[in-house]
């Protein structure tokens, strides 16, 4: 099976590879006669992407409009180095460059960071909520690959992933509008829609302003569960509010207020039997709900022509609830109706940050950077697993639960629950150094030392899932930890630009994530109470060229990554399958980037990414449950989620000397098979999807689109985490056949 996906694998991208280096292709450049050069903030400075010694994508708010793209699912798996470990809407994870032990979510700290106009919005520890940033009103989506441990801290061991939203702007007055309605296959006639508006007015003119943006979408399920009697289930509802406030106070000093709200809510999970394509057959509807609700305040001053002075602060809540149904017989044996088992999980989060930098400004032989950053997270969750009846039932057979009594197995019917406090608190002092010793050669050396502290506390609460194996917990059990950890993260790189339109460069880096509690400690003795940091260093050569005119570019990048401690997370036995994690040995990462776009003509533009990684880790790694008999994964076993190949391709016509413009578009995206665990059972990916576009402007203010997604309504899956433990194969799958109409208007 193994064979056959690499030979099918190989030879798609064997094919896609020919493709481009007979047409020579451009990748994250903007296309001949766009004109704008893209400026991104990688490196805490504004420059352009094309002289950015870095492996960086950079999505333009332009660019998503024109894919139709209002989630991270949308655009984020078109870009080299990256999959989405697409399961639950709002704590689904991207991953970059394959640094990942699980396709779930990780258990600890997420290996990639998440931030909003440069603010962290994923607290340390298992997150709350990732926030998938609506693309409306968004100036850009910066996806930066490889760790970026020097100036942006813990997180970001594969990368880390940067929405920056557009703010008021006292210039002008300004607005926009934006509409789509559309249906889904096996959506029982729901329609899908969304509405979002903005309006940006001055107040003062060229001092003060003020930007408001509202909006909401609703895509339809698409997933029928008969043991709830709803087809089409699986509703998605996101909706959010953001408003701004710039003054101009001189000419040298701004400053900016940001505040961003968005909440989602699903009606039922999108997983389901992947034997039974369409349906999820449970007892009870699991819901969800995530919000979070960011605000900042950034001041920008210019001091004469030395330095740029940035000072950031912010604060940041979350919430989500999440209601998982449970087919187990568990304590009663009620397996259907409001006698089945569930689970309910509540979680809160508090992020606090503060970053004060001062980098040089004007051009010169030398260019620093210095700052100091502090975030402390606070966070609380309580999960439970109930079943109506489980106190009367054990009463009524004691003997069968070891002669205790329901009240002290299950009080309140309650069979299980933990409650968790921790708070996190990361101190940071970075900077860097570049050095021109000829204009055409450029090295940089930067470093962050950090002084973490984790600090938690775990109650799991008597209850008949308590013990297993062995039988039951009848009292509460504890446990506690409050780590502290400093340390020095390094960075050089060498960069060699003979021209504004070739750049060489090569790059060592590091990235670390902090350590923390499980959330089952205390339960078996094989379960360690806590788990310790993991650290990366990756190794990366790269290049980037261009013509003069912009017609062809490309970018290609070759990595190493070396995963050390690695924080794996795993499962308990059955019935609970309650997770864990533990410091396992390590992983070793090779992969190759390719991005590329060449405008044929003024019509034609065609641009592909492609990417070859190979993951495995390189010691055994112990796990005590392994239904194999083997106590663990041997080395060389693939990492979860880690596809040999994926290949993005997109072909555009546009007719600019037609009324309208018009403009049409196919996109295509492939993923190569990949298992879903260490277990290699379940596999993700081997699917090939194609998306059609056509667009066309009325007048100067008005563009509308017709759109077809997965047009031949392919069944991919996405993810099956869990396959190997459910009595039948359980996963997500690609969205099927969507096709609509979209309306953008601005003023």
């Amino acid at each position: 099976m193994k064979t056959i996906t690499h030979v099918k694998s190989a030879s798609l991208a064997a094919l896609a590879a020919a493709t481009l280096f007979s047409t020579p292709a451009m990748a994250q450049a903007p296309a001949a006669g766009e004109g704008d050069t893209i400026i991104v903030t990688a490196g805490k400075r504004d420059e352009d992407i094309r002289q950015v010694a870095l492996s960086i994508s950079a999505v333009t708010g332009d660019q998503l409009k024109a894919m139709n793209a209002n989630s991270l699912s949308d655009y984020i798996t078109r870009l080299p180095g990256v999959v989405f470990n697409d399961y639950q809407p709002g704590i689904s994870e991207v991953v970059i460059r394959g640094v990942a032990a699980t396709t779930y979510h990780e258990q600890g700290q997420t290996t990639v960071g998440y931030y909003l106009n440069e603010v962290p919005i994923v607290e340390p520890g298992f997150p709350i909520g990732i926030p998938d940033v609506d693309t409306f009103d968004l100036q850009r989506v910066e996806v930066l690959r490889g760790p970026q441990g020097t100036l942006f801290g813990s997180s970001t061991l594969g990368g880390l992933v940067n929405y920056v939203a557009n703010v008021a702007d006292a210039s002008k007055i300004d607005a926009a509008a934006s509409g789509l309605v559309g249906t889904t296959k096996n959506a029982s006639g729901e329609l899908n829609y969304a509405a979002k508006a903005m309006v940006n007015i001055p107040l003062v003119a060229d001092q003060l302003a003020v930007r408001l943006v509202a909006m909401q979408r609703s895509d339809a399920g698409y997933l029928d569960n008969p043991g709830i009697g709803v087809n089409g289930s699986n509703d998605f509802r996101s909706r959010g509010l953001r408003g701004s406030i710039v003054a101009h106070l001189g000419e040298t000093t701004k400053v900016t207020f940001l505040s961003s709200y968005q909440d989602s809510k699903l009606d039922d999970q999108t997983y389901l039997d992947l034997q039974n394509p369409y349906v999820r057959n449970l007892p009870r509807a699991e819901t969800q709900k995530t919000d979070f609700w960011m605000s900042s305040l950034r001041l920008d001053q210019e001091i004469g022509d030395i330095a740029n002075l940035t000072v950031l602060g912010s604060v940041t809540k979350k919430n989500n609830t999440t209601v998982f149904s449970y087919p187990y017989a568990y304590v009663t044996g009620v397996t259907t109706g409001d006698g089945a088992a569930y689970s309910l999980g509540e979680a809160d989060a508090l992020i606090k940050t503060v970053e004060a930098r001062l980098a040089s400004a004007g051009e010169g032989p030398f260019k620093w950077l210095v700052g100091v950053s502090y975030m402390q997270a606070k966070k609380n969750s309580y999960d439970q697993i109930f079943q109506a009846g489980a106190v009367d039932f054990i009463d009524a057979n004691p003997g069968l639960f070891g002669g205790y009594s329901g009240a002290q197995l299950t009080p309140g019917d309650r069979l299980y629950g933990y409650l968790t406090h921790s708070t996190n608190e990361d101190f940071g002092i970075f900077g860097e150094l570049s050095f021109k010793p000829v204009e055409q050669f450029e090295i940089t050396v930067g470093g962050r030392y950090f002084d973490t502290t984790a600090k938690a506390d775990v109650l799991n609460q008597a209850g008949a899932l308590g013990g297993y194996p062995g039988g039951y917990t009848p009292t509460d059990s504890s446990g506690s930890v409050n780590q502290k950890e400093d340390g020095f993260t390094p960075k050089v790189t060498l960069a060699f630009r003979p021209s504004k339109d070739i750049m060489a460069y090569a790059t060592y880096s590091e990235g670390f994530r902090v350590g923390g509690i499980n959330p089952n400690a205390g339960l078996l003795p094989s379960i360690p109470q806590a788990y310790e940091s993991d650290k990366v260093k990756n190794y990366e050569a790269g290049i980037k060229a261009q013509t003069p005119d912009g017609r062809f570019a490309v970018d290609l990048t070759g990595f190493r990554i070396d995963w050390n401690n690695i924080q794996a997370r795993l499962f308990g036995p059955a019935p609970s399958y309650f997770s864990y994690v533990v410091n396992a040995g390590g992983a070793r990462i090779n992969g190759v980037e390719f991005s590329g776009t060449v405008n044929v003509n003024r019509m034609v533009r065609f641009s592909s990414n492609v990417t070859w990684q190979d993951a495995e880790i390189t010691e055994f790694l112990p796990y005590p449950f392994d239904v194999a008999g083997l106590g663990g994964y041997p080395k060389g076993t693939t990492l979860p989620g880690s596809s040999k190949w994926s290949v993005s391709n997109n072909l555009t016509l546009t007719f600019a000397d037609v009324s309208g413009a018009p403009t049409f578009d196919i996109a295509h995206r492939y993923l190569s098979s990949a298992p879903t665990s260490f277990d290699d059972v379940s596999r993700r990916g081997d699917f090939n999807v194609f998306d059609l576009r056509a667009s066309v402007g009325l007048g100067e203010k008005i563009r509308l689109m017709a759109f077809a997604n997965n047009v031949f309504d392919k069944y991919g899956v996405l993810n099956a985490p869990f396959a190997n433990d459910a009595a039948t194969p359980q996963g997500s799958i690609i969205r099927p056949r969507t096709i609509g109409l979209r309306a953008d208007w601005s003023l």
